[in-house]
């Protein structure tokens, strides 16, 4: 089985949050900078990947998804800064995912 991936977007520092799931990663970050995904990150320009979490499998990761949408944006600001407190892009880390 495949695991699955949920993931934050945004378009720069404390800027506009976006939040998905996916069984590949990589090709998703990608999709959503060429702008063939989600009219959403393409309208505010979200591009830059700043958090991402794996699951074994992409039903716990849509899981994880459901719940963190319905987070207040102050949680899903401490989670990105547990991980990623300067806001990196993180495309770089995903080989190691």
């Amino acid at each position: 089985m495949k695991p699955g991936f949920v993931y934050m977007l945004t378009n720069r520092k404390d800027g506009v949050l976006y939040i998905g799931v996916t069984d590949d990663l990589a090709r998703k970050v990608w999709q959503h900078r060429s702008g063939t995904v989600s009219s959403f990150t393409k309208k505010y320009n979200c591009h830059l990947l700043v958090w991402f979490e794996k699951f074994e499998n992409l039903h716990d990761a849509r899981v994880a998804e459901r719940r963190m949408k319905a987070w207040k944006r102050e949680w899903k600001i401490r989670q990105i800064e547990e991980l990623n407190p300067q806001w990196h892009d993180l495309t770089s880390e995903l080989h190691l995912a």
